[in-house]
């Protein structure tokens, strides 16, 4: 990936802004960047909602 991407707010403002319906996130903890193959906070769509999770962050490999 070429661009370096910032978690820069805490996790009730990310809920509130995208208007998570489900947070499966547990406790957000401080980390200020996001690398590939870490894990990071995104927001999906579920048939329950938006859902605040974390996955692991990056593009899948070629192989």
């Amino acid at each position: 990936m070429c661009n370096l991407y910032n978690v820069t707010t805490n996790q009730e403002a990310i809920r509130a802004f995208t208007r998570t319906m489900v947070d499966s996130l547990g406790n957000l903890e401080p980390s200020i960047d996001v690398y590939p193959d870490h894990m990071a906070p995104i927001v999906r769509n579920t048939p329950a909602g938006r859902e605040l999770a974390s996955v692991r962050w990056g593009l899948p490999s070629s192989r």
